[in-house]
């Protein structure tokens, strides 16, 4: 069967905390590939989950990590015990994913990172992972039986990657999330926390110009791209005026 008539693959939200707070997300396609893996501790949970929706956990094809935040690689090293699977992860992230710590300080986007940022639990260690497969620029999927590719999209980390099927579904890490962290499904919004948040804006614009038709996030329901560029324009305004007054960090090391 050639990969043009194989190429339809279903995006399924695997709930890591709450009904959308934290997601991952099981990809099907000729094999199962798994995008992101909770925070520490849930590697378990994720693991019942990919097996309550049919698929042996034991078949998975590969875990591709979108960023180094422990909310999405706090349990990779778990799941690829669980699984066997190797982990995909992009070089400019490694660090955080081989100590197991992220890079602090963490640079809030707004009020809620700031809040976020005095929680604990986003300053502990992980289980460290080191992944197999390095991402460094643009890596197709079709060999992990998945018609997909994975594209690097820095700003929020400097090794954000993004995941693009060939059908359009983008599986967008922390590009963009929904606003509150998911308390407001639809309504786009920054994450918490944005290493470089001029860099971020430019890589999730990039995405929307290849034409997605549907943004599957880290935190919130799936967004309407056409929302989503509405939302990226405003955005721009917002940090030109920023930029201007000085206001506007941005990790540079």
């Amino acid at each position: 069967m050639s990969r043009t008539t194989a190429s339809r693959t279903k995006v399924v939200p695997i709930p890591v905390l709450g009904r959308h707070h934290i997601n991952a997300y099981l990809l099907l396609g000729r094999r199962p590939v798994l995008v992101d893996a909770g925070t520490p501790g849930s590697g378990r949970k994720i693991h019942d989950a990919i097996a309550a929706h049919g698929v042996d956990p034991a078949d998975l094809a590969l875990i591709v990590l979108t960023h180094g935040h422990l909310d999405h690689f706090g349990s990779a090293a778990e799941l690829h015990r669980l699984t066997g699977a190797p982990v995909a992860g992009h070089a400019a992230d490694l660090g955080q994913y081989r100590s197991g710590r992220v890079r602090e300080p963490y640079l809030p986007t707004g009020p809620m990172g700031r809040l976020l940022a005095r929680n604990r639990k986003l300053h502990v260690t992980a289980e460290p992972c080191d992944p197999e497969v390095v991402v460094r620029g643009e890596l197709d999927l079709d060999g992990f039986g998945l018609a997909a590719r994975i594209v690097p999209t820095p700003g929020h980390t400097a090794g954000s990657v993004s995941l693009l099927t060939d059908d359009g579904a983008l599986v967008a890490g922390d590009l963009i999330a929904n606003s509150f962290m998911g308390l407001l499904p639809g309504r786009p919004a920054d994450p918490p926390f944005h290493d470089d948040p001029r860099r971020n804006l430019t890589s999730l614009r990039a995405m929307l110009d290849l034409s997605p038709t549907t943004l599957h996030v880290g935190h919130g329901t799936a967004l309407d791209p056409a929302r989503a560029r509405k939302w990226a324009d405003r955005e721009h305004r917002r940090l030109t005026r920023r930029e201007a007054g000085g206001r506007l960090p941005a990790r540079t090391e």
